[in-house]
């Protein structure tokens, strides 16, 4: 225990946080209530009717069930305008074109194609990697080629993480 809650322990009986929870009591018991939120106009009531037949000319017309000239005093005299319909589905658009590398799927192409070095040291072959993933993700691609991205990305990866290996053993230094 520290020595403040020790000291306060023998002052009060009571540890340091039962203390200050008392005293967060106290000031709640004098503190005013506070208002609680209403989602109404203070003063409206809710059976409002108006006033004089000429402010609701349908209250004034005879009816045989008060209730439904009440509920129709309330809606709205303007007709909703028909929701349009739906445009028509669009024509399928042409897949886009394959990218240039699809056939590309050998580890000795994808290596070409990430253009790995032996000078090159940790943070380079991270930028490498960003690199590869921002124009090979399978993410960024249509459907039809993230099979082959897919393949592309885990090779990649593969790569760079023994270059990374390498490097750290002192191999590409």
């Amino acid at each position: 225990m520290a020595a403040a809650e020790v000291f306060a322990r023998m002052l009060f009986g009571k540890s340091l946080f039962q203390s200050v929870v008392d005293r967060l009591d106290a000031e709640a018991e004098e503190a005013p209530p506070a208002e609680e939120p209403t989602f109404r106009i203070n003063g409206l009531s809710t059976s409002f009717l108006p006033e004089t037949p000429e402010q609701a000319p349908i209250l004034s017309e005879p009816s045989a069930d008060p209730r439904l000239d009440a509920y129709l005093s309330l809606m709205s005299d303007e007709v909703a305008p028909a929701e349009p319909e739906p445009p028509a589905e669009p024509p399928p658009t042409a897949p886009p074109p394959p990218p240039a590398w699809l056939d590309r799927l050998s580890p000795e192409e994808i290596a070409e194609d990430l253009g790995l070095e032996p000078s090159d040291d940790r943070e380079r072959l991270q930028e490498r990697r960003r690199a590869f993933a921002r124009d090979n993700h399978p993410d960024r691609l249509a459907e039809d080629y993230s099979d082959a991205a897919t393949i592309r990305m885990k090779i990649a990866n593969g790569l760079i993480d023994e270059a990374i290996r390498r490097f750290d053993l002192g191999f590409g230094r």
